[in-house]
């Protein structure tokens, strides 16, 4: 049996390995787990090192929350975009905001002209928020919100919203991305210098650790990282390296480990290659505990746990045979829940067209639902611990996450790394590694570079009407003619003292928009005093 060939047809692979390139032996025996100790290293699901998860029961006591991204057009298109998914059992809104929003501007400043709303929800003032969540107590669900440079003034503003509702903000529940280091890695989208990007952020984080208990501060955010050409072990490494910067800023504005951490959490990608996901969601828990508890000193039990929402792989959906993209889809989730991921989002099969209908995202929420309802893979916590594959697996990619992460604080810490352009370079070289591999088919990708098909039939999408940008620079001059700008003016002035001084900016933040200062007028109040960045260009 040992001496039958292997396939070596012109179409099989040159060698047998993951997405990531890592190479898979044929057949995983103890030998290969010979090093682990079960019990320091695998242990019980809901206990150190959390590797089986970070529950005892996981989804036999409750599922993942059920989390689709949404956004687009006015404050009241995604209001009701938001309401039409919940009527189908979606379990918490995940708001998506257009490109102004992300890079806080306006919507009558030049450079937004022709992008409002068309990529996500154009929010501009406290009143877009008040109708964003109009008809949706913010105590009875929870929130995520995609933002990063700007996330202090939206951040602010859904307090408002909630103070509005007759909440206070510790009764508010939710997620709030604002991980700008991965913007300085991958997304690109920022707005200040690094520093003063961080200052900004932990100025929040640290008022939120005070205000709002229920609320998850940093999504600290892989999924950008991977959607830009890292490997799964960059991708863990560079995201829980953004953790590590985050825990030491912390610590040196003298907060307590154990009042912060808590409320840190992450966001992963779940690509294409099944065991590769399960493994890097398994390691990534193992590793941040050993690090919260190890390097950190953290003592809290809640510090150690690596909570993540996870989203299925946008790059990896396809615009040729789209409906293949279901079925990516459906094996990218299956990955997630194996992992034990605490929360999801399955990507809509016209995805690479446009934002997607509301059929497209009904099977995409449909998806998750199946897995969880009809497949059977909830009945036993994390079913594939002890399999000496993915238990190897996931030692591999602890171990080099571990050593990337070395490397980066030997050269300093994030920030420096990412001065140095260090986890960007790596980022491309796998991005072109990867491209090639496509090219060439090393890696096939089905109705792409193979099995393709001469005629497809196309399909619905989604188009943005040009009326939305109109309604919202209509809203935005009610808002400004109805406000009192002597009062908007100096709670501009007094955010101006603040960001210029030490003191912490989320309380001004918070009294300017509840003056209706706009998005942009805040953040430019930022720019006067911080500046702007510039991509240095790291190739």
């Amino acid at each position: 049996m040992g001496n039958l060939p292997e396939r070596q047809k012109g179409d099989s692979p040159k060698e047998f390995s993951t997405l990531s390139s890592r190479l898979i032996r044929r057949l995983y025996t103890p030998e290969d787990t010979a090093d682990l100790d079960p019990d320091k290293d695998i242990g019980k699901a809901g206990e150190y090192p959390f590797t089986r998860g970070i529950h005892q029961s996981m989804y036999r006591g409750r599922l993942w929350t059920m989390r689709q991204f949404a956004g687009f057009g006015t404050a009241e298109d995604t209001n009701k975009r938001f309401k039409y998914l919940l009527s189908h059992g979606m379990m918490g809104l995940s708001t998506a905001f257009d490109m102004p929003t992300l890079m806080g501007y306006d919507p009558d400043h030049p450079i937004a002209g022709g992008e409002v709303g068309i990529e996500g929800v154009a929010i501009s003032s406290l009143s877009d928020m008040e109708l964003l969540f109009d008809g949706i107590p913010l105590d009875k669900i929870t929130t995520s919100m995609t933002i990063n440079a700007p996330a202090i003034v939206l951040m602010a503003m859904y307090v408002a919203v909630g103070e509005k509702q007759g909440l206070r903000p510790d009764q508010l529940g939710g997620t709030i991305q604002a991980d700008i280091l991965k913007e300085f890695i991958a997304q690109k989208e920022w707005i200040c210098p690094p520093e003063a990007s961080v200052r900004i952020l932990m100025d929040m984080v640290d008022w939120c650790s005070k205000e709002m208990p229920k609320w998850n501060s940093i999504s600290i955010s892989g999924y950008h990282i991977r959607e830009a050409g890292a490997t799964a072990v960059q991708e863990l490494a560079f995201t829980l390296g953004d953790g590590v910067a985050y825990v030491e800023e912390g610590i040196r504005r003298g907060m307590d480990v154990d009042k912060f951490a808590p409320r840190l959490s992450f966001f992963f990608d779940v690509h294409n290659d099944f065991f590769e996901e399960i493994a890097k969601f398994r390691a990534a828990r193992r590793l941040w505990a050993r690090l919260m508890k190890e390097r950190f000193k953290a003592k809290n039990p809640r510090s150690w746990m690596l909570r993540t929402h996870a989203q299925t792989a946008g790059v990896s959906l396809t615009a040729q045979q789209p409906y293949n993209n279901v079925v990516r889809t459906t094996i990218q989730a299956l990955a997630a829940v194996l992992g034990g991921t605490q929360s999801l989002h399955t990507n809509s099969l016209d995805e690479t067209y446009a934002l997607p209908t509301e059929e497209a995202v009904r099977i995409a929420l449909r998806t998750q639902q199946i897995i969880a309802h009809e497949s059977g893979v909830v009945g036993t916590v994390d079913p594939f611990g002890g399999s000496y594959f993915v238990e190897s697996l996931t030692d591999e990619m602890e171990k080099e996450a571990q050593a990337i992460i070395r490397k980066i604080d030997e050269m300093g810490g994030m920030l420096r790394a990412i001065d140095l352009g260090y986890p960007q370079r790596e980022i491309i070289e796998s991005a072109f590694r990867y491209q090639r591999q496509v090219e060439t088919k090393e890696k096939i990708i089905v109705g792409v570079n193979d099995f393709v098909s001469e005629k497809e039939p196309p399909i619905e999408t989604l188009k943005i009407s040009r009326e939305a940008e109109k309604r919202q620079l209509k809203r935005l001059s009610e808002v400004k003619k109805k406000r009192n700008a002597r009062k908007v003016e100096e709670s501009l002035t007094q955010l101006k003292k603040a960001a210029a001084s030490r003191e912490n900016l989320m309380p001004s933040v918070l009294k300017a928009v509840k003056e209706y200062a706009t998005l942009g007028e805040v953040v430019s109040v930022f720019k006067s005093v911080f500046g702007t960045y510039k991509d240095p260009g790291h190739y």
